[in-house]
């Protein structure tokens, strides 16, 4: 049973940083390109930054360029998304989601096969 577990969400002052754990189990987590998607109320759930399979290559969304930095570290099957100079549009549920296809092909939402419960993160102004 695949399960992917979000951790690190919570409440903080626009400019503070959090850092989001997304731990997999039940798959081969090298075997999967890895993002993190974001939903905010009344709003679609939208793909913020992926990375791939061996972590070399990395995508973000223009929204969150130079400010959120996705890694994985593949012994410990887990993904992080650091998240700096937060602002109160980055208020979302964020979830952690694998996909098996590569990195090229992971830029939308049904292209990822397994999903986290999602974490709250709410920046106050």
């Amino acid at each position: 049973q695949v399960q992917l577990v979000e951790s690190g969400g919570g409440l903080v002052q626009a400019g503070g940083s959090l850092r989001l754990s997304c731990v997999a189990s039940g798959l081969n987590f090298r075997s999967y390109t890895m993002g993190w998607f974001r939903q905010a109320p009344g709003k679609e759930r939208d793909l913020i930054a992926a990375i791939s399979r061996d972590g070399g290559i990395r995508y973000y969304t223009e929204s969150v360029k130079g400010r959120f930095t996705i890694s994985r570290d593949n012994a410990k099957s887990t993904e992080y998304l650091q998240m700096n100079s937060l602002k109160p549009e980055d208020t979302a549920v964020y979830f952690c989601a694998a996909a098996g296809a590569y990195i090229n092909s992971a830029r939308h939402r049904a292209a990822y096969d397994h999903w986290g419960q999602g974490t709250q993160v709410t920046v106050s102004s």
